[in-house]
């Protein structure tokens, strides 16, 4: 026959009171046959969720405008999160609203710490990206979206960010407006961009 036994802590002087509750029911607890701890009102730690679990989300939504004339790429919005665990994926969701020229060309760009992700093979010269965004109209914004499950491999902080570059020199690109940016109350509206981060427990 198995026992239960309560074991007590040498160096500890507090006392612990297993308590019935105000119950004329009689009940029967039965244990699990396993090891562990006893879940409390503090939450499940990191290290004991599943496999598949979110442990943490971080986001960061830019709603101003902002733009570029630089054939490298530049960030106007980066989100940062530091991994619990080295063998955790991150999930990058990254969603913005991107303007141009008339018959003008944009790159758009996923980064990790500065470094571009998430993007095609090599082939030849052609830039390797999220996305290239031709536009027929400067009256027009479009959105860009992108979904990634990156492995940083880390405990360090990792920043992912969102990037822009135009394809022709002196040829400005936009982000949360139009390329002509009327003020009118109909066209050339302002729109917001988003980076949204999660911690997928491995």
């Amino acid at each position: 026959m198995s026992k239960v036994t309560i074991q007590g802590d040498a160096s500890g002087t507090g006392i612990f009171t297993i308590a019935s509750p105000n119950s004329n029911t009689d009940r029967t607890l039965v244990l699990p046959d396993e090891a562990g701890t006893v879940l409390t009102t503090a939450g499940v730690p990191a290290s004991a969720m599943p496999a598949g679990s979110v442990l943490q989300v971080k986001q960061t939504v830019l709603s101003s405008a902002w733009s570029t004339n630089s054939t490298t790429p530049q960030s106007p919005i980066q989100v940062t999160i530091t991994p619990s665990s080295a063998s955790n994926k991150i999930l990058v969701l990254c969603d913005a609203g991107v303007g141009a020229g008339p018959l003008a060309a944009l790159t758009v760009y996923l980064l990790k710490n500065g470094s571009a992700i998430y993007v095609g093979d090599a082939a030849g010269s052609r830039p390797r990206a999220l996305a290239e965004v031709f536009t027929s109209s400067d009256y027009f914004i479009q959105r860009v979206s992108g979904m990634y499950l990156d492995s940083p491999a880390t405990t360090a902080a990792v920043t992912y960010s969102i990037a822009l570059a135009t394809t022709g020199a002196g040829t400005y690109v936009h982000l949360n407006r139009t390329d002509a940016d009327r003020d009118t109350v109909n066209y050339d509206a302002r729109a917001a961009s988003s980076i949204t981060v999660m911690e997928i427990a491995a």
